[in-house]
């Protein structure tokens, strides 16, 4: 295996290693925590959307994946899979 490539296997161990999309932040979540503070936990989400005061956010991919439900600008419920 070259170096190059052996460089590049590690780089993406490591960023991997450093999501913010796992068991431990997941547990920090709560109801009624506001959305600029799930953002600083857990980063810009993947995906957002919602209407009439409501949206949903998702972190991750579909196989680890962290979802909060909103309610204005608090947190309504909350569910993840895969974590690790």
């Amino acid at each position: 295996m070259s170096l190059r490539r052996l460089a590049l296997l590690t780089f993406c161990v490591v960023l991997a290693a450093c999501s913010k999309v796992n068991q431990e932040n997941y547990a920090k979540l709560s109801a009624g925590m506001p959305k600029a503070e799930v953002e600083s936990l857990l980063g810009k989400p993947t995906d957002c959307s919602g209407a009439l005061g409501m949206s949903s956010c998702t972190w991750g991919d579909k196989n680890s994946f962290i979802s909060v439900q909103y309610a204005g600008d608090k947190v309504l419920m909350f569910s993840g899979q895969g974590l690790k």
